[in-house]
């Protein structure tokens, strides 16, 4: 990785001593194979939806429809924009498109809210207005152009997959339609693209994301092999184990809400869409 591409604030522990052996995890947190539920979007099953919504908070879905050679264009493409220089993505990542570091606490117009050190999460991040990239002007980055149009079609498959979920859904969980419909508007729809760099921190002082749930209505998130997502239930953290070529869809706070169920997800400094 190069250091220049980091953020100054991580530099120091990035460039220390490289021999630190981590420890990934708290001791206490639960492996499995694959503790989520499954769901095929092929043949959605409404009541194993509405159960693990219910129960869970979160389903793993596969057969989604989403080319696995676009999700891997979107990670490579990604891979290339945050290698360079944090100078350089800071002038290049301007309206719509926001660059942020150290915090996932954004305003609704996606400017990033200032954190002090002590609390800083180890994590950079564009955040991506889906209303909006059709206004993205690339200038003379090719890269960020052909990123451009791969985000519009990776958006036009999440909603598409939102939409069919939902569908779904309203069958079982007794959700108002004409609601629903309003939560599924393209112009209210981010992508957040996260790298989580490596650090030599111990763990326990290196998060990528503090405990947090989605404040949004729902959360589709696209995983790479390195792994690292957790969540809360029934007082026991488990491990969201990354498997290809499937996403995890994640009920938001204001889905919660209604379901009467409060689902914590845990990020730590290993979890990435990019980890270099």
């Amino acid at each position: 990785m190069k250091v220049d591409s980091l953020p100054p604030i991580f530099r120091d522990q990035n460039t220390a001593d490289r021999n630190v052996v981590l420890e990934e995890t708290p001791k206490d947190i639960e492996e499995d194979d694959d503790v989520v539920p499954i769901i095929d979007l092929e043949r959605p099953n409404p009541e194993k939806i509405g159960e693990a919504c219910k129960d869970w908070g979160l389903f793993r879905l596969v057969n989604h429809g989403v080319p696995l050679t676009l999700l891997t264009q979107l990670q490579d493409h990604a891979r290339d924009l945050f290698s360079l220089s944090f100078e350089r993505k800071q002038s290049l990542f301007s309206t719509p498109l926001s660059y942020f570091w150290g915090t996932p606490a954004l305003t609704p117009s996606g400017t990033a809210l200032s954190r002090g050190p002590q609390n800083m999460n180890w994590v950079e991040g564009l955040n991506v207005p889906l209303g909006q990239l059709s206004e993205l002007e690339a200038g003379d980055h090719t890269k960020l152009d052909s990123f451009r149009v791969l985000l519009e079609e990776y958006g036009r498959h999440l909603v598409r997959i939102t939409s069919k979920v939902f569908a779904v859904m309203s069958k079982n969980l007794n959700l108002n339609p004409e609601q629903t419909k309003s939560y599924l508007s393209e112009s209210t729809g981010f992508i957040r693209v996260y790298r989580y760099p490596q650090c030599s921190l111990a763990s326990e002082e290196a998060w990528g994301m503090d405990v947090h749930t989605d404040s949004s209505v729902v959360s589709i998130l696209n995983q790479d092999q390195v792994g690292g997502l957790e969540l809360l239930k029934d007082d026991k953290w488990l491990k969201v184990k990354p498997i290809t070529d499937t996403l995890i869809l994640n009920l938001g706070d204001m889905m919660q809400v209604s379901l009467f169920l409060s689902l914590y997800s845990m990020y730590i400094y290993s979890l990435s869409l990019i980890r270099l």
